[in-house]
């Protein structure tokens, strides 16, 4: 939806239609989320620091309280935009506060895993949540009946958890972890509870083009920080044998990561709210997996030209893990069902087997992973190039 001079600067903020023609993304849309990966990038970097310097657990569990609230903001602000966005001067302002928001929390990153200091990522995230309460009591100020209580109760429900996310500052360190995973887990329930009754009219193909313009974006978060850091590694050190495999390893896992992601159409599957409720959730370790492989290539980087004092066994698990689960979480959410037959079933499942094993080839373990992510999707693709001959009653041939 684009403004018009001859249109109202403020408008009641009411559902769009979840069958509008054409709904793409908006430059608000795309500028949000890129503000949003400048907070991804930072987390990326703290995470590398903490894996580097050999604290892998303690780099792992802060990456993912903070990826967290990266992401649910991002998720939140998403749905809510599919469902209502109206384009007018407030709600654009609101949005520009949210992204005040993330800002503040990329700010706040290093501390948070330095120094065990929330207070900067706990405040970003706050900003970014008001600024989301205020659009759901402008829904309510619009609407009525059903739609009025579920505006209501995501007011409600995210405010309510704003006060529990306050225990990240007042208790003890030991028991920040279980306050963050009470806390999300509260947090995933409010959109459920909200919409119990009554719906949010999110568009299918919208939010589906969304996830897939983040991950795009995040993957390429991923390739320019694996970059910097070979250039960085031959800047210094003038280690080309050592980074050329790792270099090419983790630009393979890239693209086979990119192309496993958009080979289906999901937006057919987006049915109902728990599809969808399920399908978003999900994408938590889609996101948080993607842009560990960058992290863990910029580790495999930093380890072989003797900056990161780890194994190598422990800089390539950097790598071949974050890959593993984002293997296994795409074929869970998008890929599982598309394919037709036990053996396109399993590609991805092998796949992500034997990428895991690569973990154990030394200095050659990264290229050994995105040579087998390519052939996942050399594989998959004559399969499914295979199935589409028969069909059609033509003559398969052998590859």
């Amino acid at each position: 939806m684009t403004s018009s001079p001859t249109r109202s600067p403020l408008r009641r903020l009411t559902a769009r239609a979840r069958d509008e023609a054409h709904r793409v993304a908006s430059p608000l849309e795309l500028f949000f989320d890129l503000c949003f990966v400048v907070a991804i990038a930072q987390a990326g970097v703290a995470l590398v620091h903490a894996i580097a310097e050999g604290h892998a657990g303690e780099g792992i569990l802060n990456y993912a309280m903070v990826f967290f609230a990266i992401w649910w903001a991002w998720m939140n602000f998403t749905w809510f935009s599919s469902a209502y966005d109206n384009d007018d001067a407030l709600y654009r302002v609101v949005t520009l506060v949210q992204i005040a928001g993330v800002l503040v929390l990329a700010a706040g990153v290093s501390r948070a895993f330095d120094d065990h200091e929330f207070l900067a990522v706990l405040l970003g995230y706050v900003i970014m949540r008001l600024a989301l309460i205020a659009q759901w009591l402008r829904v309510a100020r619009s609407s009525e009946g059903a739609e009025r209580t579920m505006a209501l109760r995501y007011a409600f429900g995210v405010l309510l958890c704003q006060v529990g996310w306050l225990g990240l500052l007042v208790l003890p360190e030991g028991g920040r972890a279980w306050v963050f995973l009470v806390m999300a887990v509260l947090e995933m329930c409010v959109p459920p509870f909200a919409e119990r009754d009554h719906p949010t009219s999110w568009h299918p193909h919208h939010i589906a083009e969304r996830y897939g313009l983040f991950t795009i974006i995040v993957l390429g978060e991923t390739i320019a920080a694996a970059t910097v850091a070979v250039k960085s590694g031959l800047d210094e050190n003038d280690a080309l044998d050592e980074l050329l495999p790792i270099a090419m390893g983790g630009l393979l896992i890239i693209f086979a990561a990119w192309w496993i992601y958009f080979v289906v159409p999901i937006h057919g599957r987006l049915r109902s709210s728990k599809q969808a409720f399920l399908w978003g959730y999900g994408h938590y370790l889609v996101f948080a997996s993607a842009a560990a492989i960058g992290a863990g290539l910029e580790v495999a980087v930093e380890q072989a030209v003797g900056k990161a004092h780890i194994s190598t066994l422990a800089a390539s698990a950097a790598v071949t893990l974050p890959t593993t689960l984002y293997l296994l979480t795409v074929w869970v959410l998008h890929s599982r069902h598309f394919k037709v037959g036990i053996a396109q079933q399993l590609v991805l499942p092998v796949t992500a087997l034997l990428v895991v094993c690569c973990t154990f080839l030394g200095d050659w373990a990264v290229l050994a992973a995105g040579i087998v992510a390519t052939l996942a999707v050399v594989t998959g693709t004559t399969l499914t190039a295979r199935m589409a001959a028969r069909e059609r009653g033509e003559p398969v041939r052998a590859a």
